[in-house]
């Protein structure tokens, strides 16, 4: 797989160690058990993937040699490049302007572009409408686009099966800036709808058995539909694709669900869809699973709160175990006093006593696609900092380097 240019800060000497040395033993990807780090009083197991992927490197690469060839020139973001704050604000201290927020609201106004602006397409890609603004601009849509390869995977499945006159259900969140592109994308070549959960998935069965209201169902659904949907029609024949970042098992319970559904329809009712959820999605969901087989005290998740992707990694944990979900190593106040994100109710609560007294503390630990290895090396820094008599990290290290 390409290797990507990302800059040095992002880097964590210990994680390099770890991934280096646990691919040369699984070079298949079949173990996902964790690789534990035994400091003595605290003992840390890290699953077997996690941190950036091959679209997040891919979109940083590509963000950051943007700043570095264009001297003078004014650099604007879409929005967000990922979920991380760190990499956003790295940006933004490089020049690069963000015109709108995730939701869409500007905070500058496409009045304010210039033809000879340049202007970088996140990660997550934008909207067949946002392109074409950008071109009534002057300005290239595509020479500065860094939309996930696993993205656009999702967009030509789409295409494929709206060519086939299948509708699109689309799994996933429907205000996410890659749900907006993927409706768009979708929309070009089919009717479409974003379903968001499995209990969408059962509003939508009266509806495909016409057990319904058909007027219900635009209230029911309301902005999550494309224009012109003709529920009488649109329902006849559907394929699902997804948010590339949603949980594996969700999707596959929705597809299943829904095939069964409508396959009393008759033959051709369902697309025959293979799963559109990212290798690196796949990958870290098992990995979770995998470390989740330890038994521990608790759980850390490091990640841009609102990044979808690691939310997922923090419900599979949260099935198990206490969790604690935190963007960075300065959440970590004291060995008592731990700001994490308590994702249900969207806020940042403060949680006394969350490491146990006791002679030996195990941690599972794990992060989003969109978080530097650097960040959690810096958190497992930060947790050794209340043991005194806690091993070093210099000498895990180098027994991880030895063990090559």
């Amino acid at each position: 797989m390409k290797t990507f240019e990302i800059p040095d800060f992002y880097k964590s000497p210990l994680i390099a160690a770890i991934k280096r040395n646990r691919k040369l033993e699984d070079k298949l990807k079949k173990d996902f058990t964790a690789t534990k780090l035994d400091f003595g009083p605290i003992e840390i197991h890290l699953a077997r993937h996690f941190g950036f992927c091959y679209g997040v490197e891919n979109a940083i690469e590509i963000a950051f040699r943007t700043v570095n060839e264009n001297p003078g020139k004014r650099i604007f973001l879409l929005s967000e490049m990922i979920h991380n704050p760190q990499v956003n604000a790295d940006l933004q201290e490089h020049g690069v302007r963000f015109i709108m927020d995730t939701k869409g609201k500007h905070f500058i106004s496409w009045d304010e572009l210039r033809s000879d602006d340049i202007v970088i397409i996140p990660a997550f890609g934008t909207t067949l409408a946002t392109e074409e603004k950008l071109v009534s601009l002057g300005i290239d849509p595509v020479k500065y686009n860094t939309t996930c390869p696993f993205v656009e995977k999702v967009w030509n499945r789409s295409e494929q099966i709206g060519k086939k006159d299948y509708t699109i259900i689309i799994h996933g969140k429907p205000d996410h800036e890659e749900t907006r592109a993927t409706f768009s994308h979708s929309n070009l070549h089919a009717s479409s709808l974003v379903i968001k959960d499995i209990d969408e998935a059962r509003k939508l069965e009266k509806y495909l058995l016409g057990d319904s209201d058909p007027q219900l169902f635009y209230q029911e659904f309301k902005g999550q539909y494309s224009e012109g949907f003709d529920i009488e029609k649109d329902l006849q024949r559907i394929g699902v694709v997804n948010q590339t970042t949603m949980l594996a098992s969700d999707t596959q319970a929705i597809a299943d669900y829904l095939k069964n559904i409508i396959s009393q329809k008759g033959a051709d009712t369902f697309a025959d869809t293979r799963d559109t959820l990212c290798y690196a999605t796949n990958d870290n969901q098992s990995a979770v699973s995998g470390m989740l087989l330890e038994e521990a005290d608790l759980a850390i998740v490091v990640g841009g709160y609102n990044s979808s992707n690691t939310s997922h990694l923090v419900e599979l944990c949260e099935q198990k175990l206490p969790t604690y979900y935190i963007e960075n190593e300065s959440k970590l106040i004291s060995d008592q006093r731990i700001l994490h994100f308590e994702m249900h109710h969207q806020h940042e609560i403060e949680t006394n006593h969350y490491l146990p007294k006791k002679s030996k503390i195990k941690i599972l630990m794990t992060s989003g696609a969109s978080c530097p290895d650097a960040i959690v090396e810096a958190v497992i820094y930060k947790l050794l900092s209340f043991f005194p008599e806690a091993k070093s990290i210099k000498d895990v290290t180098s027994t991880i380097e030895q063990n090559k």
